[in-house]
């Protein structure tokens, strides 16, 4: 199976403004790319790239004052499966875990675990550690928190979500985050390409779509609360502590952005 992604930005900018951009597929699927993974932003200025502390290729411009597109997209290749299930797959002990996923236990901007302590434990103690308790997270989550676009807010937090029981993708994944890492369980989130495949219309608007992983059995696997049901065509762009490690534009002076644009359309033979 082959997908066709990409973005399109237009922003309006007062002045010079300095950007980071982390748009491009992220590395682990760099063997799946037909053809190079390319950005285009008009007026043409210089792009410098970089890996992020999370290993993200995250770009840095500076956008001239006026209208700025950014552009950019690629075909990948793949699998055409859902996201895998392990159901038996077992919370793995504090001290047995390797020192590079600590960092995913801990307490962040978005997901404060920290004030969800006893909350977790409350809900989800009696659950069977492992897979079993993700799920039960996730499905938790899911029934908590009603979607909805208009609902979207840059600032919201884990336990803003749990209280005020609405939001997007992000606040899904950044409420099942800070619930994992309550319980002890290692999780990062994601953000990337989901498509339609597998699901039935109508379709909603192109969109980044925001999901989460969490570490057991010494490896991790994708979860994704919003949707609860495991998808096909996710294409990774960036993983971190939460959406504040792997926002898409980070820009650093005023700006208005006028058009936001995002697809992720399986490629046919007819296509």
């Amino acid at each position: 199976m082959r997908f066709r992604v990409g973005y399109e930005f237009t922003y309006a900018f007062p002045q010079a403004t300095p950007a980071i951009l982390a748009l491009n597929v992220h590395h682990s699927r760099l063997p799946d790319l037909v053809g190079p993974d390319q950005m285009t932003v008009t007026p043409t200025v210089p792009i410098k790239g970089y890996r992020d502390t999370y290993g993200n290729w995250c770009s840095r411009i500076v956008a001239p004052a006026g209208k700025v597109r950014i552009t950019g997209g690629a075909l990948v290749n793949d699998s055409g499966l859902p996201d895998p299930i392990a159901a038996s797959a077992s919370q793995v002990p504090v001290e047995r875990l390797p020192d590079d996923v600590l960092l995913f236990l801990l307490a962040s901007r978005f997901c404060d675990s920290d004030k969800l302590l006893d909350l977790a434990w409350k809900l989800f103690g009696t659950a069977k550690p492992g897979w079993g308790r993700v799920q039960a997270i996730c499905e938790f989550v899911h029934g908590r928190i009603a979607f909805g676009y208009e609902h979207a807010r840059p600032t919201r937090t884990a336990s803003e979500a749990y209280e005020e029981r609405k939001g997007v993708c992000r606040d899904y994944a950044h409420l099942a985050v800070a619930f994992c890492r309550a319980l002890n369980i290692p999780a990062r989130y994601c953000t990337g390409y989901l498509g339609d495949v597998g699901t039935a219309p109508p379709y909603p608007p192109g969109d980044f779509a925001a999901w989460f992983e969490a570490y057991l059995d010494g490896r991790w696997y994708t979860f994704d609360p919003r949707n609860l049901v495991p998808r096909i065509g996710r294409i990774l762009t960036a993983r971190g502590r939460d959406a504040a490690d792997v926002a898409m534009i980070t820009t650093f002076g005023p700006n208005t952005l006028e058009n936001f644009k995002v697809w992720a359309d399986e490629v046919t033979e007819q296509t």
